[in-house]
């Protein structure tokens, strides 16, 4: 009987556990060894473990997906307001409703099958071949039959296959950062770790998907297919449903009650109109069919659209893709950005920050791969020329160095290990190019960095022919080939006690350490070996190496804490490089930082304390994202998600709004996103944020423009019916009234600009209702202000003794004009209008009201309209007093907005809150 490496038997690990397990020992369990497995024991482990390959979800047929787009309440009201209309013959309206009904769920339909693309995406991260090991041959083949035990060879450029045991390395720098976030690669060897190391600190192990950089290994296969460390991600993302955006859940709610409403509204006006006022029953029906089809918003799916494609264009212009519409939105409501370091918050370019030599600190100046910047003392700046001690460290990081620093069109790049290319932006800066410097001390040899010895030699010639070895590497290493230090004025014996302070000081500003040391002799013989470079050497500085956050990010991270947004860094980068960014970026200032392995101690309410309380989350992993996004989420958070490897795309996919990198991102990230950064930057989400509030803002102006026209029609007739007047609206009136306003007017509220104070408000309450306690006032006051001027003139004209069609014409008019004018209160919930910038800051409004005007005259005055709707034609007197009525709303609405501001309202209504600092 086959040990298999995942039974449950009393010798075999856990899955997780191989890198706790010694390589004889691993080889013991999975019954293979130098040679491999035989083939006919491969093709038996392949039937009982299955390909290597992660299995397609099941998904719901295309017909199936189509249909459950129409699953809708607000496309119920609308395929309802459709019937209605044909019923009524306005064959128009009807096609306008069917097509709004089908255009909403096609784009619903797209939306979706680009999600389900996520999950393809991981699957093509797979090795489509394999270099193993078979019967002590060496093979090459599909990476689907990779089985547990295969031996497998890896080379630089190779994409891991499996998850493997390594058994032999020869420098291998794996780049983990899909998987793990690790902004440099990680250096591996066959050591075993603890139990609970962080997947970034297992040094013994190769993952799944993962990219071999450098180097070469051997190892053995010791999960396959689901699973891998990949395949548990990917299982994740498939377990994962997408959490429906704040609006959504708002005009879901909307819907509900407005269909209720709607149908109960109707109900009672048909009962009081037949039973109590003895109306014909016919003639009651019509017009309660007609105060329906007029109450139902068939505008809002298609005032939605048009708000949020305008918030894609805008967006995309400042580098922001979103790929789901209901994003856009979703990013005004976040009150929690959970941010990725590399990359995101910071520059991605490796930059040299502080040097320490004997006797001095110095700080250089620049940030990135531009080599721009001054070298400074104390706030000084100095020349390097006068402090031989950094001038000959300089030297040593230029020569013992194998990255190339390259310009293209103005653009700096590093080819090569980051962190060696930091050394190669400071010798620039200081005038000292490889180019010259390899010219000038031309190398001869060469120790490459291992990381067994963890330190890189080379052996130089300079000018006057003498023998220079340099030496740099881990700071601990090099102490220990060092007995003396070259300080301003000279050498002298090593001071280790200051070397190891200053080695701790400089790590706690969350800097990477290397150390920089020379000898002045040629080897013992003609090449160079590790006899060479034992002991005898002259410790030259310590290299304080970052990847320093933005300054767009600095001001971002600021205007999110002005707008009383919350950032956290999550990263699967080192807690104390993690903390000392984030102190620079005012993130978790003051706080500490909690590692993965801290966070999967805790239990569910535990980490909802910590989620809220602490900003700073340093060696991720994939599981401990998506629980402090579930967490978030728990405590009634709205969070946005960054990320841009594997790792990140379960907590991108269930977060309210995921924000992947679209430069250095995975494709599964991507597809798992609502939204992708052009420019992987920080600010382009501030600026996403202040786009998505002001979609907001626009859609609760729609909301506030339809309710009250629709109300106020609604108050004319029930007025009418109550008091038993003539009818001043006909159905077919009503029905021209919704259509004109719902076509031309409401429309322009989308192309509203954002308002000065958006980024100075507080995120809106996320169960907040579209419709607050201030909204229903509005709505109310307004529709009582357009029935006091439609009825008010409708019975003051029957009272002159005009006939009841033009009394009817004059009612349409009021009610439309009335509309016209409360577009323009409309633009702003709270501030003045009656100023040139309320008149005139939305030329949309301006052209809505225009295309408006015909409409009506043509509908007063022509002969085919008098004709279907029952119009007259009016003189300009009566135009006059239409008019008068529509200034009634007009200030009216600017007469509350001015006593709720002078009454300071609207601070206790949460409509103004004071800047969240």
């Amino acid at each position: 009987m086959i040990a298999r490496p995942n039974a449950r038997d009393a010798e075999t690990p856990q899955p997780e556990a191989w890198h706790t397990l010694p390589r004889a020992e691993a080889e013991r369990i999975l019954l293979t060894g130098p040679e491999g497995l035989q083939e006919d024991e491969a093709e038996r482990r392949i039937a009982f473990y299955g390909p290597n390959r992660l299995a397609p979800p099941k998904r719901r047929g295309p017909l199936l997906r189509l249909l459950m787009q129409f699953h809708n309440v607000l496309l119920y009201v609308m395929i309802a307001a459709a019937v209605i209309t044909a019923f009524l013959g306005h064959w128009v309206d009807t096609g306008v409703l069917l097509a709004a009904v089908v255009v909403n769920a096609i784009i619903g339909f797209i939306q979706e099958g680009k999600a389900e693309a996520a999950l393809d995406a991981i699957r093509a991260m797979l090795s489509p071949h394999a270099t193993v090991i078979r019967g002590g041959l060496r093979r090459e083949i599909d990476a689907a039959a990779l089985v547990p035990g295969d031996l497998v060879l890896l080379s630089s450029g190779d994409r891991v296959p499996a998850d493997l045991r390594l058994a032999a390395v020869k420098d291998l720098r794996v780049d983990e950062a899909a998987l793990t976030g690790e902004s440099v690669p990680a250096e591996k060897n066959a050591d075993t770790v603890a139990h609970d190391a962080p997947l970034g600190d297992r040094c013994g192990m190769a993952y799944s998907g993962t990219l071999v950089v450098y180097g070469q290994a051997r190892g053995f296969v010791v999960a396959t297919g689901a699973a891998t460390e990949l395949g548990k991600i990917s299982g994740m993302l498939a377990g994962i449903r997408s959490v429906a955006t704040p609006l959504l859940r708002q005009v879901d709610r909307f819907g509900r009650l407005l269909a209720l409403a709607i149908l109960a509204f109707s109900a009672a006006t048909f009962a009081v109109g037949t039973l109590w006022r003895g109306h014909a029953p016919a003639e009651m029906f019509m017009m309660v069919v007609a105060l329906a089809a007029s109450a139902i918003p068939e505008g809002l799916p298609a005032i939605m659209t048009v708000t949020l494609a305008l918030g894609v264009q805008r967006m995309a212009r400042r580098s922001a893709i979103i790929r789901r519409l209901p994003a856009v939105e979703a990013l005004g409501s976040v009150t929690v950005i959970c941010s990725d370091k590399t990359g995101t918050l910071t520059r991605n370019e490796m930059t040299v920050q502080r040097v320490v030599c004997g006797g001095h600190v110095f700080d250089v100046g620049g940030v990135g791969y531009a080599p721009v910047g001054d070298f400074s003392v104390d706030d000084h700046i100095v020349d390097t020329d006068r402090y031989p001690a950094f001038e000959l460290a300089i030297r040593a990081g230029v020569l013992c160095n194998d990255a190339r620093l390259r310009e293209d069109e103005g653009l700096w790049s590093v080819e090569g290990d980051p962190t060696e290319g930091a050394l190669l932006v400071m010798g620039a800066k200081a005038g000292f190019t490889q180019h010259a410097g390899e010219a000038a001390w031309p190398r001869l040899d060469s120790i490459p960095f291992e990381s067994e010895h963890r330190f890189m030699a080379t052996w130089h010639r300079d000018a006057d022919g003498e023998s220079w070895i340099f030496v740099k590497g881990a700071p601990e290493r090099v102490f220990e080939m060092c007995d003396a230090q070259l300080d301003h004025d000279g050498e002298h014996p090593l001071d280790v006690d200051y070397w190891r302070r200053m080695a701790t000081d400089t790590a706690a500003q969350g800097l990477r350490l290397l150390a920089l040391a020379c000898r002045r002799s040629a080897p013992a013989g003609d090449r160079l070996g590790f006899a060479d470079v034992e002991t005898g050497y002259v410790l030259l500085a310590l290299v304080g190496i970052i990847d320093p956050p933005r300054e767009e990010a600095i001001e971002a991270v600021g205007e999110c804490h002005h707008a009383g947004i919350r950032v956290k860094m999550i990263t699967g980068d080192h807690a104390e490089t993690a903390r000392a960014i984030g102190a620079q970026l005012a993130i978790g200032i003051g706080k500490p930082a909690v590692t993965g392995a801290e966070i999967a101690l805790m239990d569910d309410a535990a980490l909802r304390r910590v989620a809220m309380e602490v900003d700073v989350f340093a060696r991720a992993s994939p599981e401990h994202k998506l629980r402090l996004v579930q967490a978030l989420q728990d405590d009634g958070q709205v969070v946005a998600m960054t990320g841009d490897g594997v790792n990140d795309a379960p907590a991108l996919k269930r977060a309210d709004v995921g924000v992947a990198m679209g430069m250095k991102g995975t494709e599964a990230a991507k597809e798992a996103a609502d939204m992708v950064l052009a420019d992987d930057n920080f600010a382009t989400i501030a600026a996403a944020v202040r786009e998505g509030r002001a979609v907001y803002d626009n859609l609760k102006k729609f909301v506030l423009f339809m309710l009250p026209t629709n109300g106020g029609e609604a108050l004319v007739v029930i007025a009418a019916i109550l008091f038993e007047l003539a009818l001043p609206l006909t159905p077919a009136q009503v029905l021209w009234i919704n259509m004109v306003t719902s076509s031309t007017l409401g429309l322009a509220l989308a192309f509203e600009p954002a308002e000065r104070d958006i980024m100075h408000r507080r995120p809106r309450p996320p169960g907040e209702a579209l419709l607050s306690g201030f909204f229903v006032w509005r709505v109310l006051m307004v529709s009582v202000l357009m029935m006091t001027g439609a009825l008010g003139l409708f019975l003051w004209e029957l009272d002159k003794g005009v006939g009841i069609e033009t009394a009817r014409t004059m009612a349409v008019n009021a009610v439309v004009v009335a509309e016209m004018f409360y577009l323009v209160n409309s633009r702003s919930i709270l501030a003045p209008v009656a100023n040139r910038e309320g008149l005139t800051g939305n030329r949309y409004v301006l052209v809505a009201i225009a295309a408006c005007i015909p409409l009506q005259i043509a509908f007063t005055h022509t002969a085919p309209m008098q004709a279907v709707f029952g119009s007259t034609d009016l003189t300009a007197l009566e135009w006059a007093k239409v008019v008068g009525a529509g200034l009634l709303v007009f200030c009216g609405a600017e007469l509350e907005k001015f006593i709720i501001r002078r009454t300071r309202l609207a601070t206790r209504l949460g409509l103004r809150q004071p800047p969240a600092y």
